[in-house]
Parts: structure tokens; sequence; C-alpha cells
């Protein structure tokens, strides 16, 4: 496996393959609700690539102000889930983001992932709302 962190097209495609196919195709998810206009042109990713190169996990970076991150997106192909792929994504963008200053982290958790993003040492810091249809609950961690 190897792991990419950037902005660029192919990399933008590759984190937009792996979210089409986990979020909308699998998940149901409204491709208008999972493609919004965070994902612009520039947008930093990581993406985990398998050994042949196939796009397996991404997460999405971005920033609420100029201390707080904001990982985001964070999906594996079915077909690499149970290696710890989201993990490495995480731990890819917390880097990313303290080599650029950024001292927090907050990530709008799904109910189902709260306890993934537990592990990853987040605590809950909101009340269960909905976000896209789904319950969901912020977690924050500082880096």
């Amino acid at each position: 496996m190897r792991v990419h962190t950037g902005s660029e097209t192919w990399q933008h495609a590759a984190a937009l393959y792996i979210r089409l196919n986990v979020f909308v195709l699998e998940r149901g998810i409204a491709i208008e609700d999972e493609f919004d206009d965070n994902d612009e042109p520039d947008r930093v990713y990581t993406v985990v690539y398998s050994d042949d190169g196939q796009p397996a996990a991404t997460g999405r970076f971005q920033t609420i102000d100029d201390q707080t991150m904001r990982p985001g997106r964070i999906a594996t192909l079915k077909a690499f889930r149970g290696q710890h792929l989201g993990a490495q994504v995480i731990v890819e963008l917390e880097t990313y983001g303290k080599a650029h200053g950024y001292t927090k982290s907050l990530i709008h958790s799904e109910l189902t992932a709260q306890g993934f993003y537990e592990r990853q040492g987040y605590h809950v810091v909101s009340d269960i709302y909905e976000e896209d249809g789904v319950p969901c609950v912020n977690v924050a961690k500082d880096l």
C-alpha cells in the first residue's frame, strides 16, 4: 500500500471514485448531497492506493479556522475493509494538518462511525443531529 496526500487532478479523481462507490452506490446517499461545493479542484485529499495502484481509501481535508482542521468523507472500498486503512487516512490527514499549523481536528461523524473515531483519540462534543439524512455527532481531538 502507498499513501498520497495532495490536490492533483488524478488524486481528486481517485478520491471521488471511492466516494461514489461507497457513499452513493453502496449506501444510497444522493449524489448531489455527497458531492458538494467543498469538492473544489484544489481540495486536498488523502488516498491509500493498493500495491497494484488501485484507489482503496480516502479522506478530504478541510479547515474551519486557522487552528482547526476538518477531515471528512472518510471511506474505504468494500474489498479493502478490515485493513485499518481508514485509521491510516486519519493519521495522514492529521499529519498534513499539523504540518500546516493546525492544532485541533473536528469531524462530523455518522453515529455508526463514532466508535471508530473514538479509537483514533476523538471525543464527542455535540448532541446528535442529522446531516444528509444521516444521524451524526461532532467529534474533536487536540493534535
